[in-house]
């Protein structure tokens, strides 16, 4: 539990289905306690591994794809506009971390709950619940909420 008088909610964001549901379901929660949300979104490709993918619109002009980072502070920016847009006061941040889970447990060590969606953007659709969101039940210091 927090010190402060505020109660505080991580919540792990990718921009995957389940992340939004889950993101949904941290608005509403934090409403009731009238609580505070820290959204948190990791991304991890090394800098020379990533090459931008140029890509030619219909209308002939030449575009870039956005850089993991790029998009990690864009899905945070929505998160972030939907926290407002419900009057709940949210931060974000948009994390270079080798392991999301990792990033997630950094950020609620002072948490009172925690929530992430029963899996992302991970290679194993049939899967019910992810390996990050295995390794934030297993290792986080507070109470845990799996949206599926």
């Amino acid at each position: 539990m927090t010190s402060t008088s505020s109660f505080v909610i991580v919540l792990g964001f990718d921009g995957s289905t389940h992340s939004h549901k889950a993101l949904k379901w941290a608005l509403d929660e934090a409403g009731r306690r009238n609580g505070e949300l820290r959204l948190i979104t990791a991304w991890s490709k090394p800098p020379m591994s990533w090459y931008p993918a140029v890509l030619e619109t219909a209308a002939g002009e030449i575009v870039a794809e956005d850089s993991p980072e790029r998009i990690a502070e864009r899905l945070q920016a929505d998160a972030l506009k939907a926290a407002a847009s419900e009057g709940i006061a949210a931060t974000g941040q948009a994390v270079h971390a080798d392991s999301a889970a990792s990033a997630i447990l950094d950020a609620a060590k002072d948490a009172d709950l925690v929530i992430v969606g029963s899996r992302g953007h991970g290679g194993f659709p049939g899967l019910h619940l992810g390996s990050v969101s295995t390794q934030v039940i297993d290792h986080a210091p507070c109470p845990v909420l799996v949206v599926r």
